[in-house]
């Protein structure tokens, strides 16, 4: 069944015969890969894994190779055009023409999507699965800023996580799928924890499947409550991401006088002038207090002291009091 729904994703990606799919990341047993690199040796492309390598060797691999198709997270989509920035490699030169990300919320991301577009030269195409339930969304070419319900395969709901009542269309709520092909692991109406706007009508690509609009929202587990404020890491993620300076960032969510407080440790670009990194931090602050309407602290760190990511990224450490810079 995975290999079934990767050829629609990335027959809704606008895949060509022609393309050469790059994956850089080592495969281990998880099923999502296997089935993302099957599938497209079944469409007849060719398909290069990439495991194995450092940053810097798959780039090498990138160019040398002339892939035109990169299948990886977001992070790891800016952690590669970081390493290529600070190795004097032009990226957007490459012959990569498309991105098909997933594993976290940032594809939908406008500010991500546009930061990664922009560094790659290439077009960005979210996707989005689950190792319990199989690849189950798809962003298609034709209409950006969301993701199709493979119906196909799948039944999907809106439901209240709270009360468990249906929602109807155009009401957020937690997606719960039933697969219908997968016999190894068939699952009846599954609470997915994703948070989902469902609509239903014909899409510009003309097809008929249920569209998530703005992707995955955020997710139940992921929520923060600060200052009384639920806030989902992919909207703090949206407003950092608008600050180019901005290499990677870090939250720190931990308890202070009984209520969650939030520290935001942003790392700026090697390219961001001395003279602005002081101003960084209340520029961002202020930003986030005018979106959320709280203002977090934020601290800037030195360049490589935050964790980069080939995988899901975690920026998020919960309970930890922020350590003094």
């Amino acid at each position: 069944m995975g290999e079934k729904c990767w050829t629609i994703v990335y027959r809704g990606a606008g895949l060509r015969k022609l393309d050469r799919l790059m994956f850089p990341f080592s495969f281990g047993p998880f099923l999502g890969f296997w089935a993302a690199f099957e599938a497209g040796c079944s469409l007849g492309n060719l398909c290069l894994p990439a495991g194995g390598m450092t940053t810097s060797a798959r780039l090498g691999y990138l160019f040398e190779n002339e892939i035109t198709v990169v299948c990886c997270t977001p992070t790891y989509a800016l952690h590669v055009a970081e390493t290529a920035n600070s190795h004097g490699i032009p990226l957007a030169k490459s012959t990569v023409r498309l991105l098909i990300v997933a594993g976290e919320p940032g594809g939908n991301i406008p500010t991500v999507r546009g930061q990664i577009e922009k560094v790659w030269g290439a077009r960005v195409i979210d996707h989005s699965g689950m190792t319990e339930i199989g690849p189950w969304g798809f962003e298609c070419e034709e209409n950006p800023g969301g993701l199709h319900i493979i119906e196909s395969e799948f039944i999907a709901e809106v439901i209240d996580p709270a009360t468990g009542a249906t929602l109807p269309d155009g009401e957020q709520g937690e997606l719960v799928l039933t697969n219908l092909g997968r016999l190894g692991s068939p699952l009846i109406r599954y609470r997915t924890g994703d948070i989902v706007q469902l609509r239903r009508e014909r899409c510009a690509c003309g097809r008929h499947f249920a569209w998530a609009e703005g992707g995955i929202i955020g997710r139940i587990d992921d929520m923060l409550i600060i200052k009384g404020n639920n806030v989902f890491p992919s909207v703090i993620e949206a407003i950092v991401r608008e600050f180019q300076e901005i290499s990677e960032f870090q939250l720190r969510v931990f308890n202070q006088n009984g209520l969650n407080e939030l520290q935001v440790d942003i790392e700026p670009g090697p390219e961001a002038e001395e003279n602005l990194k002081s101003r960084l931090a209340d520029r961002v602050a202020s930003r986030i207090r005018d979106v959320l309407h709280f203002r977090p602290e934020v601290t800037v760190v030195n360049a490589g002291t935050l964790p980069r990511f080939d995988m899901k990224a975690r920026r998020v450490a919960r309970d930890q009091p922020p350590p003094a810079h």
